[in-house]
């Protein structure tokens, strides 16, 4: 096995363009790229595509890191593979959403958060229908698309006091799947900016609630809700990058 100082000068031959190094590279994270698809067999793909996949997040993952990221390499290559799955089984799986979807949940998204921020509330079904001049059902449509199984990362709309951040990331079937997300979130938690990463520790590793975080950082009730969305909807982006 190779060591880190190792590790680090094949990925920066490989990034120039040495081809043997970025094969030295996926030999010995073979079995983390292994690891990593596992979970994802029983998805309708098969292992060697997926495989395949892992090996195309992988040669991103060397292509776009930087030392100065101050990770290890391996850390930075899980939620790159995992990514990469994800993307593949979003745009290739049996369930499609379309762009003008897609495109409607994006204005939607963006018209609800301005509005909460001059309302103190969200917007209800039928003030969205007339904003966007489309019917209640399209709407309805569009919102949940982002929640369909080819979205794995999409927070639950749930008040629920039990679950963990993973819990709400996404759903687990097995060990090492937990393993290998809380891997990556947990690293991703630490660049979050000092409001935002004391928002999810208090709100899913202290166990506290909205109105009890409100208090403390002298809010409302509303953006903490408003807060918690984005900095989920943020940390699920990352994650497929």
């Amino acid at each position: 096995m190779l060591d880190n100082a190792s590790i680090l000068l094949l990925v920066e031959k490989a990034q120039q363009g040495d081809q043997e190094a970025k094969s030295v590279l996926i030999e010995e994270n073979s079995p983390l790229i292994k690891s990593v698809i596992k979970r994802f067999r029983d998805k309708g793909v098969e292992y060697d595509d997926l495989y395949q996949i892992g090996c195309m997040g992988f040669l991103k993952a060397i292509k776009n890191f930087n030392p100065e990221f101050g990770v290890k390499f391996s850390t930075y290559v899980v939620p790159m593979v995992i990514g990469e799955v994800k993307r593949f089984m979003r745009d290739d799986g049996s369930i499609k959403v379309s762009r003008a979807l897609k495109s409607l949940n994006l204005q939607i998204n963006r018209y609800v958060e301005g509005f909460c921020h001059d309302n103190q509330r969200s917007p209800t079904i039928e003030e969205l229908s007339k904003h966007f001049n489309v019917d209640q059902q399209e709407i309805v449509l569009a919102m949940d698309s982002a929640k369909m199984p080819l979205s794995l990362y999409t927070p639950i709309e749930d008040d629920s006091e039990s679950l963990a951040l993973i819990d709400r990331i996404e759903s687990q079937e097995d060990e090492n799947g937990k393993m290998l997300d809380n891997f990556a979130l947990t690293e991703l938690v630490k660049r979050l900016d000092y409001r935002d990463r004391k928002i999810i520790l208090l709100r899913y590793y202290f166990d506290k609630t909205q109105s009890e975080i409100a208090k403390e950082l002298n809010i409302s009730q509303v953006q903490v809700s408003r807060l918690e969305n984005k900095i989920l909807n943020t940390l699920r982006n990352k994650l497929t990058l």
